[in-house]
């Protein structure tokens, strides 16, 4: 009898964190540009060092769960970043980084509140000082294709816009490409990719951007 108790409680914990841990999971698609090349060798790396590489744009678009008990399914939350160096140079300090998140026009204003917060939470420090709020439609596709990720496009508003697509044999300049740095978000599954477009054109930054065809993003799929 008391073998049976102690099973059963053992069982009553289990189940009740699987619940708890579906009630809190949530999964959906990730993409991000940088000024700087991500997907590089150190030539080419060591030349945009301290120079490039302080602007990011993040986005996570939420495919189903929840966060803090809201649910988010189908909303998107986008981030956009101007640091004090390059970011993920392990010898500068890029913080206090000025940030700027765009929660999606859908969202309720409850909801708006959980995507700032996932945002925040999945990124660390990088959107904590965030000087400006904007509500925006925002439209985020990702193709997948086996396990990779074609061509994908943000657009939030007219602020913020982004088109990637895969490397290809073509994007090897010194032939000892690596991924140089890593993202800038969590994510379960993420691959380099080139920024077909990198544009934010709001305001509260500082700086606006437009660059082109620069092997600057990362595309993949994010889950907590």
């Amino acid at each position: 009898m008391r073998r049976f108790l102690l099973i059963a409680g053992l069982f009553t914990v289990v189940f009740g964190l699987s619940v708890t841990g579906q009630a809190q999971h949530i999964t959906g698609d990730y993409v991000e540009t940088r000024s700087a090349d991500v997907w590089t060798g150190p030539c080419v790396a060591n030349g945009e060092m301290n120079l490039a590489g302080d602007q990011a744009i993040l986005a996570w678009r939420v495919n189903k769960g929840e966060f803090n008990g809201v649910s988010l399914d189908g909303l998107s939350v986008v981030g956009v970043v101007k640091a004090g160096a390059t970011l993920g140079d392990p010898y500068s300090n890029p913080y206090p980084a000025k940030a700027i998140l765009i929660v999606d026009q859908k969202a309720s204003a409850e909801q708006q509140k959980a995507l700032v917060g996932l945002a925040q939470e999945m990124s660390g420090d990088l959107l904590k000082n965030v000087v400006r709020l904007e509500v925006a439609p925002i439209t985020l596709q990702v193709s997948h294709d086996g396990g990779h990720f074609g061509k994908t496009m943000l657009r939030a508003g007219n602020l913020a816009g982004i088109e990637t697509r895969s490397i290809s044999s073509k994007d090897h300049l010194c032939g000892n490409e690596e991924v140089f740095y890593q993202p800038l978000s969590e994510m379960s599954h993420s691959m380099p990719a080139v920024a077909e477009l990198d544009q934010w054109d709001g305001t509260g930054l500082g700086v606006r951007w437009m660059s082109r065809g620069k092997r600057s993003a990362f595309v993949g799929t994010f889950a907590r």
